[in-house]
């Protein structure tokens, strides 16, 4: 049989990425010292995923401010010395034969809330925020359970912007062959886009052009560090495409973006929901998968800064290689994330391979050394 949709070359620039299959960021929490640094058991947490087939693997979310962390054991790039851990990281990666990326965040008014402290004392009531955490976001409203942020001033925000920026030059410095800006799930990039968090009346909210200023300032200013023509480094965002709450970001919200998005400098678009309030929302397979044809479609006719076409990456309860290869097939995304499926099995394109036919180890693109261990 022919090679399945999903192990073919993934280009983005100058990069290729071996097959269609990315591990997405997920929070491991697993800085104890609380520095921000890269530890041994995050090198072979992500190692092992590139050795099991991934074609891109993209590091958690990576604070760009110590404030901006969503834990104190969250890995960062605010400081110089975190750029060696990183490149340890990448290193290991590479060995493994996948592309290595990096997704850089800041939590805004959901910073400071790590899970297994769900009671921290915060402000005068008790909430999940840490005490002492000096949440700011786009305006003064919180997360609810949360404490309540400082709204950023318009030159605090242009201030988050570079720290993008510097936290994106040390990724280059690392190796990272990705860049993604977190822009999803609640956290700073998000809450500026969303009515539901953001109530400015200044430049950097009250209308959907306003709100969406901060993120592409943001962008600009990556793509700046990036380098701007076709051998640049890939710029991506992860986006929430809805809130799931009446009156908050829709799906045609978020395909104007994408556009704009594109224009600013962004290669990839890889499109999750929700985050930023609570909703109920249907969580079956494949779940999230429309919101990225949808985008998909919105940029289709579009080229990016590097001279391609922008690429789009769909996750969400993609649990088995048959559906994968189908949302490529039916042209629903260039791309697949596996994330909570990856955690149980870091090998899961090995097996995905096999489950669609592919029966030798060079067409799959994986290892030698694992094949004989394939599902008969």
């Amino acid at each position: 049989m022919s090679t399945p949709l999903l192990l073919e070359p993934l280009t983005m620039r100058a990069a290729s990425a071996r097959n269609r299959l990315w591990l997405p960021p997920m929070c491991m929490y697993s800085v104890d010292a609380e520095d921000g640094v890269v530890t041994d058991w995050h090198v072979r947490h992500y190692a092992a995923r590139a050795l099991g087939g991934f074609g891109t693997v993209v590091v958690e979310a990576t604070a760009v401010a110590p404030g901006g962390r969503l834990s104190p054991r969250d890995l960062g790039l605010w400081d110089d010395a975190q750029v060696e851990g990183h490149r340890r990281l990448v290193e290991a990666v590479h060995a493994g034969g996948a592309l290595a990326g990096i997704q850089l965040g800041h939590g805004g008014r959901k910073a400071g809330t790590p899970p297994w402290l769900p009671t921290a004392e915060g402000g005068a009531a008790r909430t999940s925020t840490l005490a002492g955490w000096d949440l700011v976001a786009p305006s003064a409203l919180a997360y609810p359970g949360h404490a309540v942020p400082r709204a950023l001033s318009a030159a605090e925000a242009h201030e988050v912007a570079d720290a993008f920026a510097s936290a994106a030059r040390r990724a280059v410095e690392a190796g990272y062959d990705l860049i993604e800006l977190h822009g999803a799930h609640g956290y700073l990039i998000h809450q500026f886009l969303s009515p539901l968090s953001n109530e400015r009346e200044d430049a950097l909210g009250g209308s959907p052009e306003g709100r969406r200023r901060f993120a592409l300032e943001t962008v600009r200013a990556v793509r700046r560090v990036l380098g701007e023509g076709p051998e640049g480094r890939v710029l991506g965002i992860r986006l929430s495409a809805t809130d799931w709450v009446e009156g908050g970001l829709t799906g045609e919200d978020t395909a104007v973006l994408a556009r704009e998005l594109v224009v600013a400098g962004v290669d990839v678009l890889h499109i999750s929901t929700a985050g930023n309030v609570p909703a109920r929302f249907p969580t079956g397979p494949g779940y999230q998968v429309r919101f990225a044809a949808q985008v998909r479609q919105a940029v289709a006719a579009m080229t990016t800064t590097g001279g391609g076409s922008p690429v789009v990456v769909a996750v969400g309860r993609i649990e088995s290689g048959a559906q994968a290869e189908q949302v490529l097939l039916t042209g629903q995304a260039d791309a697949v994330a596996v994330g909570r499926y990856a955690l149980r099995d870091p090998f899961a394109p090995l097996r995905w391979a096999h489950e669609l036919g592919v029966d030798g180890w060079q067409e799959a693109g994986f290892p030698a050394q694992y094949w004989r261990g394939t599902w008969a």
